[in-house]
């Protein structure tokens, strides 16, 4: 797996996924991979329903299932984000140093479960105060379980250095909104924009090539800055472990003559773009994406 772009056609014609296929088997002689399906889910909570309890706002989850694996995103709008938490425990460091509690979670997090179908079970068993939210077409039967939408398309090869992943996004009722498009550079697990939006000249570059001239063709690049990002991956445990692992470190003998020095510099992380690492980045981007324009 490699380094991914993803990119939204949003006024793309019903023919859009033909045209697509066309011209990439035919201007780059590119060959048919396979089909690409994504099923997407959305849900709200009902918390405000309980007698005696107060809730500022509801909280959101939508769940984006590829393959074999769930990508869960839950929204608390009232709880804080981390960058929040972080700048105000500096301020209160530069002052007074009083010491902000920990919050029980933050306003975003991303989670990823498997197998396809144990979330819904888990909701069902435990009588989860979480619904089901739109979108249906008019006159159309909410499906079972939340589905929204999906994404439904092909996965081609270009050469041996680029996938390129194209699908229409279609309604529970059938209705299609726009494509998606996603290409994926083989030869580079990571590859570090200069741009602060994290868009890639490279990726850019393919995407607009698969495109047929069209006039008047509304597309967008689907991109996420690294600060966000970092946002998105926090994990508690493993920063508190970090933590206590610099603590025992700082309380170890300063003259040590077998110390390197190198204590402080950030460790390897694991990358963005292998394995089901490069899925989670691939699912948080398609959801923010179909979110923004209010589809979910």
């Amino acid at each position: 797996m490699g380094f991914t772009g993803l990119a939204r056609w949003i006024n793309a014609p019903s023919t859009g996924l033909e045209l697509i296929r066309e011209n990439i088997m035919r201007n780059h002689h590119g060959q048919l991979r396979g089909r690409w399906f994504l099923s997407v889910k959305s849900y709200r909570s009902t918390l405000g329903s309980i007698p005696g309890l107060q809730v500022h706002s509801e909280r959101s989850m939508c769940t984006l299932t590829m393959n074999e694996n769930v990508f869960v995103l839950l929204e608390d709008p009232a709880a804080p984000t981390r960058a929040d938490i972080v700048m105000s425990v500096q301020n209160s460091q530069a002052t007074d140093g009083q010491v902000f509690p920990v919050p029980p979670h933050y306003r975003t997090t991303f989670l990823t479960l498997r197998p396809p179908g144990a979330l819904e079970q888990v909701l069902h068993q435990l009588r989860a105060r979480w619904i089901p939210v739109r979108q249906t077409a008019p006159g159309a039967q909410r499906s079972q379980g939340g589905q929204q939408l999906s994404v439904e398309g092909f996965v081609f090869a270009i050469g041996n250095d680029w996938l390129v992943r194209v699908g229409n996004v279609v309604l529970a009722g059938g209705a299609v909104k726009g494509m998606l498009l996603e290409a994926e550079y083989l030869p580079l697990p990571v590859l570090h924009s200069q741009t602060a939006d994290g868009t890639s000249e490279l990726l850019s570059n393919l995407l607009t090539s698969v495109l047929p001239n069209i006039r008047e063709a509304k597309t967008v690049a689907v991109t996420i800055s690294d600060s966000q990002w970092e946002e998105v991956l926090w994990d508690r445990e493993e920063e508190e472990r970090q933590l206590s692992q610099e603590k025992a470190e700082s309380e170890e003998n300063p003259d040590d003559i077998y110390a390197f020095g190198d204590e402080g510099l950030a460790s390897e992380k694991k990358g963005d773009w292998i394995g089901v690492d490069r899925d989670r980045r691939s699912a948080f981007l398609i959801i923010g994406a179909l979110k923004s324009e209010g589809i979910l």
